[in-house]
């Protein structure tokens, strides 16, 4: 068609879902969407197939594409004009149940020609523990509120007898209320610009160019995969709860202009949470593809045409109903998408002309920690730390990662100010920075984590509690790449400031680091745990993977790291092999003659194995 024409509409389907997101964050009131950026919205064909990806969790795409399809073939027949439809069942479509859909059909002089559809995660959805993070739930129906598919808005005007039946389920219907309107809003303004935008050049001329669109992106794709080299490219991601360890196993086959990615060998489904469906770990491995393969390609059913995954039924990546998987998004199939990101990483790294293109993991171990109680003004507080969306980078083949960068699968993530999150809960930050050492180390080092600590304040009932949940802290798993070492793992502390405060006089409130904490300190890093009094939770958390072996990283610039406390002076000698006077200046001649020191240390190790 007229590549004008073409171009033009592209970028119209662009604005559409640039105005449905904005919609999005201001209707809700919740800061996990408006200023995490935990949501997705995106349009489909009228078949149910992705038509153009929107920014956001990115595992979202292909399930809500799902969500379509599946809310197709259940209501065949009686899917009309105006209607919005909901689903939040795993094993349907959705990640967990706490990430409920909203689909809405467009119709165009009484024809269905497309869909729209968003997702955010709801303030609560009635499950075991506030928020829908359940570490204890030994199955989906102690999960909340499950839904295959259910009609909501009917012709326009909602079904105030399915909202209160779902309201009547949750802890606090008028958060819950707003979540769900906030997504009929951005339905409705997608629907709009879209009809606008069928108006302006008519229905053919429109549909004609999103089935180009779809071409060129599968094209694009499959040039880009030609380029890259053969091979079969490997990563394995380990987690544990309490004490079990489970590995999500991958084998990524690039094969002319097709990439196969192969899950078996890894651990059947688990008895805890973080089980994931297949559709949840088709989403996981795309989450990173996307960006790294489809950077300046528009994500769309014809991007997933050349992918092609197996994930054994009754595996911790496809597991069967009626496993617990509350957990997913921050168990298994972050680990599907930091083992995606890992085996992409290596496969660009072997190619010349992509290499800069490369990147190791980024923040590959979410902190999932909900947050429930009485806040300073009576009334009930749930929510998440928004600092996890805060993530870390990963080294590239040329550079260091970003210091807590983000992450790949969520372009747009973000954390809360302090201020936010110190107004929604009776708590308070003792501090929030960059911690030191978390990076990767490599020739390029890995961006930073960061570490919080936080204490109760002025809470009616003398505090609060809190879910921890996700993968553990006993495994590192921003994995490197080309030699580079792994991220820091996540450590959670439990401050036990109460014991010690009251008989020693001691106030622990104005605490700057979890040594100056009186309290005895516990790990801990899956359960439900109260915060209270002068009790303080410490967490800190991975940074990104390093590049490249750490015995090549420029001297210089592992000064300049210890001196902006990236990097500490033990490490720099004991990893970097770094030596510096008493004034911090780079002895070389020292440093050249540890690091060949410890090359032959590793020679020798190798030798004894």
């Amino acid at each position: 068609m007229d590549p004008i024409t073409f171009s033009i509409i592209r970028h119209r389907l662009f604005r559409v879902i640039d105005e449905a997101v904005i919609t999005l964050k201001h209707v809700s009131g919740s800061a996990i969407t408006n200023e995490g950026h935990d949501l997705m919205v995106s349009l489909y064909r009228a078949d149910g197939s992705l038509l153009m990806g929107g920014v956001g969790f990115l595992h979202h795409l292909t399930s809500a594409a799902e969500a379509c399809k599946a809310i197709i073939r259940r209501f065949k027949g009686q899917i009309n004009e105006g209607d919005v439809y909901l689903l939040n069942d795993p094993y349907t479509a959705a990640l967990h149940t706490s990430d409920i859909y909203l689909v809405a059909p467009i119709h165009h002089e009484g024809k269905l020609v497309a869909w729209s559809a968003c997702f955010v995660h709801v303030y609560d959805i009635g499950a075991m523990n506030p928020g829908g993070f359940s570490p204890e739930s030994q199955d989906i129906f102690t999960e909340g509120i499950s839904s295959p598919g259910l009609k909501l808005v009917d012709r326009g005007e909602l079904r105030q007898d399915v909202l209160d039946t779902l309201l009547n389920m949750v802890r606090s219907p008028e958060m819950v209320t707003l979540d769900i309107r906030s997504m009929i809003a951005c339905n409705n303004v997608a629907k709009d610009r879209m009809l606008a935008l069928i108006r302006k050049y008519g229905y053919a001329t429109v549909d004609e160019a999103c089935a180009v669109l779809i071409e060129q992106s599968e094209k694009l794709l499959r040039s880009r995969l030609a380029e890259l080299p053969d091979g079969q490219w490997q990563s394995r991601q380990y987690m544990d709860v309490k004490g079990e360890t489970a590995k999500v196993c991958l084998t990524m086959t690039k094969k002319g202009d097709r990439l196969i990615f192969d899950f078996s060998g890894s651990s059947p489904q688990s008895k805890y949470a973080l089980n994931c469906t297949k559709w949840a770990s088709l989403g996981g491995l795309f989450a990173p593809l996307f960006p790294l393969l489809c950077y300046d390609i528009t994500w769309n059913e014809g991007v997933i045409r050349p992918i092609t995954m197996i994930a054994p039924e009754g595996s911790i990546v496809n597991c069967t109903r009626p496993a617990p998987v509350s957990v997913a998004t921050v168990g298994a199939i972050q680990s599907v998408n930091n083992a995606a990101c890992a085996t992409i990483g290596k496969m660009l790294a072997a190619s010349e002309k992509y290499r800069t293109e490369a990147t190791a993991v980024w923040h590959a171990n979410h902190f999932a920690i909900f947050m429930f109680g009485t806040n300073q003004r009576g009334g009930l507080s749930i929510g998440i730390l928004t600092e996890t969306f805060a993530g870390a980078g990963g080294a590239r083949t040329f550079a260091d990662g970003v210091d807590v960068g983000g992450e790949i699968p969520n372009p747009i993530s973000r954390m809360a100010n302090v201020e936010t999150m110190e107004s929604t809960f009776p708590l308070r930050y003792l501090f929030r920075r960059r911690l030191p050492d978390s990076g990767g180390p490599g020739q390029f080092r890995g961006g930073l984590g960061m570490e919080i600590a936080l204490t109760p304040h002025d809470a009616p009932d003398g505090g609060l509690h809190y879910v921890v949940s996700g993968k553990g802290a006993k495994y590192s798993m921003s994995e490197g790449l080309g030699g580079g070492y792994p991220g820091a793992p996540n450590r959670y502390v439990w401050v036990h400031n109460n014991e010690v405060a009251d008989q020693r006089n001691i106030d622990p409130s104005f605490a700057l680091s979890l040594e100056e904490m009186p309290g005895r300190t516990e790990d801990i890093s899956w359960g439900v745990f109260p915060l209270m009094g002068k009790d303080a939770l410490y967490v800190a958390w991975n940074g990104g993977g390093g590049f490249g072996d750490p015995l090549e990283r420029d001297p210089e610039q592992v000064r300049i790291d210890v001196d902006g406390r990236f990097v500490t002076r033990e490490a720099a000698r004991k990893v970097y092999g770094v030596v510096t006077d008493a004034k911090g200046i780079v002895d070389l001649a020292a440093t050249k003659a540890l690091r060949q020191e410890m090359r032959f240390a590793r020679m020798e190790r190798r030798a004894a194995e």
